[in-house]
């Protein structure tokens, strides 16, 4: 049954609790008692906010009945059925709160007087005589409630059980007379209290309030005034064991409470406290060596088209007829780090010009055949254009003889991504559907893409100067605020000191020789003294490990890539003999062999990271077993499955080419 709570007919007047007592006149007696003066405390005297807190708690219960209402008790039952009423009644209570300042959760309890009474909406008997019916339903009430200051401010939420206890259930009936009948003698009233009332009440609040300092934190007792409102839902709140009356109730009001603070200590002013500063001393080791590798690119020979167009999208990289002269593979060279920042622009970007190194290829081998197979779906039709507007390209800007290139349509690829059935993601696998596969038996056509000459041994000359990043930095945090100036004394295990400075900034870098001179380490103690701006001297004190700068050594690599097919972790046919008779041949003696798995972002975080370890350990054991037939156990592996981490993530996400890439498993091979 849900509790109606409208309102017709306005706000009704606070009744009077016992010995009259208005919550006007508790505000009153309140703010007179504030006014008291108290002694004067020294302004530089400070007291922590209360913890605990007492008080009294007063407002108003606007009270919604609903549901039937006929038997009043054994001796009485009026002729009709009363079902809605409201009414205001009084809540008084004593209370406690615990809550630390500054913090999000506290505790409230309130145990006082409760009143529920309200008047039914008038009902007509059946001798057409008006009928009005008046209940004082008083509890005494326990609710204890959390208390949650989101913001950790003086706004706070509060909510928790109510234990009510009955002690009034007096009532009071009228019936009136019968208009037509004005000359008739009114009915007594009847009084009496209501039977079969529940003696113990269990229900819920939950409301809001917000304390409103009433004195300063220079006063040890410090008051606070809290408005609050709450609300009472009928859950619960079935005053009677017989018919189906429940009560409703919103209450508002306000709340005194005082606490006593403790006293915050206060510095000698015989003293002066430290300057609050951070000292520390970076000096960056050296890297011996850094790796490089040339990329062994696979091509994969798919175009993917956008949805609803036929037309090659424009990022792949179309050219102009006068252009083809002028361009080779070898002009999208890669030498790059071993890590992966920036490998998706780069691969990418041989990638997007798939059609034109097939163009090339086919110029330069006139004798081979394609055949280009759309997939769409939307239809054969579709395929078929999409099919189309690759061999055009060809055609038209390479010059292909059109006999050369066939072309048909289908609904999907002979591998599709999306599986019958699947409901997760269907729109990044419908987009990696989308699209014209290259095949030919010509496997001169969709060999791998080799990122340019090999490369040689690169000389690093002696002169060369140390950069600017593996400087000596010494941080003193807080300096500008805490100093007129500070310097460094730095000694040596010898004995030997060297002074730098004054300094006016936070952070100061020095190079490498100007500590070590002519030696090539040493270990320093180093003393940062900071004058501050009262004539103080401040000192703090570390130890460092100064080696001098040397030039990394290079050491190149190539790198191997393999493809794998949507949610598969077994390589297939053409890349596991790709790994035995290209790449198990270039890995040299006692060669390391660092091995990467990637997944794209379709599916689970957790299913991807498996199946990227799974696909890692694949090509490990494929190139173990060949090696094994070699009789090499020489070789020392590095295997990690990152899933889908967009940190190590070989490639974006955002195009469906990319998402295909990102299937891969690296191959890093190096001498050692």
């Amino acid at each position: 049954m849900k509790a109606k709570t409208n309102f017709k007919r306005g706000l009704y007047s606070i009744t009077l609790f016992p010995n009259n007592l208005t919550l006007k006149s508790m505000l009153t007696i309140a703010l007179v008692w504030l006014s008291i003066p108290a002694p004067v405390q020294a302004q530089e005297i400070q007291y922590t906010k209360p913890t605990w807190w007492f008080g009294v708690a007063a407002g108003a219960n606007f009270n919604f009945y609903d549901g039937s209402t006929y038997k009043l008790n054994s001796d009485f039952t009026p002729p009709a059925t009363f079902h809605e009423a409201k009414g205001v009644g009084l809540f008084v209570a004593p209370l406690l709160e615990y809550h630390r300042p500054d913090t999000r959760l506290g505790f409230m309890l309130q145990a006082g007087y409760d009143n529920r009474k309200a008047k039914f909406d008038q009902v007509v008997t059946p001798c057409d005589c008006p009928a009005d019916l008046k209940t004082n339903i008083s509890y005494i009430t326990v609710e204890p409630s959390l208390r949650f200051a989101p913001f950790k401010s003086n706004f706070y939420l509060f909510g928790g059980p109510r234990f009510a206890f009955n002690v009034n259930k007096s009532f009071n009936y009228q019936l009136g007379i019968n208009p037509a009948y004005p000359d008739q003698a009114a009915s007594p009233e009847v009084k009496g209290d209501l039977s079969d009332v529940r003696k113990t009440i269990i229900s819920m609040q939950i409301g809001l309030g917000y304390d409103i300092p009433l004195s300063s934190q220079n006063s040890k007792t410090q008051f606070v005034l809290s408005p609050f409102a709450s609300f009472h839902p009928y859950f619960g709140q079935d005053p009677r064991s017989i018919e189906t009356l429940n009560i409703t109730t919103i209450r508002a009001g306000v709340a005194l409470k005082f606490g006593r603070g403790h006293l915050i200590p206060m510095p000698d002013d015989n003293t002066t406290a430290e300057p609050e500063v951070q000292f520390s001393v970076n000096a960056p080791a050296n890297v011996p060596i850094k790796r490089r590798v040339r990329e062994v690119f696979p091509l994969r020979n798919y175009v993917f088209f956008n949805a609803g167009s036929s037309e090659i999208p424009s990022r792949y990289k179309l050219l102009k007829k006068d252009e083809v002269r002028d361009f080779r593979e070898d002009q999208l060279e890669m030498v790059t780090p071993i890590n992966q920042s920036g490998r998706s622009e780069r691969q990418m970007n041989v990638y997007y010009n798939v059609i034109n190194i097939l163009g090339d290829r086919m110029i330069k081998n006139p004798s081979t055949t394609i055949t280009l197979v759309g997939s769409s779906e939307k239809g054969e039709q579709e395929g078929k254009e999409m099919a189309e507007s690759v061999k055009l390209y060809l055609v038209n800007i390479f010059g292909i003889n059109s006999s050369r290139i066939t072309t048909k349509g289908q609904l999907k690829p002979d591998i599709p991504s999306y599986q019958p059935g699947g409901t997760l993601e269907l729109e990044l696998l419908h987009e990696g559907d989308r699209r014209v596969s290259i095949e030919s038996s010509s496997p001169v056509l969709l060999a791998e893409f080799q990122s340019g000459p090999d490369l040689k041994s690169s000389d690093i000359t002696a002169l060369q100067e140390a950069p600017a990043e593996s400087d000596v930095v010494f941080d003193v945090k807080g300096a500008n605020e805490a100093f007129s100036v500070w310097s460094v004394q730095a000694t040596d295990e010898n004995g030997k000191v060297q002074s730098f400075g004054p300094y006016t900034q936070e952070s100061v870098s020095l190079s490498r020789k100007s500590i070590l001179g002519d030696k090539t380490e040493g270990d320093y103690k180093i003393i940062m003294t900071g004058q501050t701006k009262s004539g103080k001297s401040v000192s703090k004190e570390t130890s460092v490990h100064i080696a001098r700068w040397t030039p990394a050594k290079i050491e190149n690599g190539i790198r191997y890539s393999i493809i794998f097919e949507f949610n598969e972790s077994k390589a297939i046919t053409i890349y596991k003999k790709y790994l035995t008779d290209v790449v198990v041949p270039k890995i040299p003696m006692n060669g390391t062999v660092i091995i990467h798995g990637h997944t794209d972002i379709i599916g689970d975080d957790d299913h991807n990271l498996k199946l990227s370890q799974a696909r890692a350990n694949e090509v490990k054991s494929i190139i173990e077993d060949a090696l094994a037939k070699s009789n090499r156990t020489d070789v020392k592996f590095e295997v990690t499955g990152y899933g889908e981490d967009l940190s190590r993530s070989p490639f974006d996400n955002k195009y469906p080419e990319e998402r295909f890439y990102n299937r891969t498993v690296i191959i890093d091979v190096f001498k050692q």
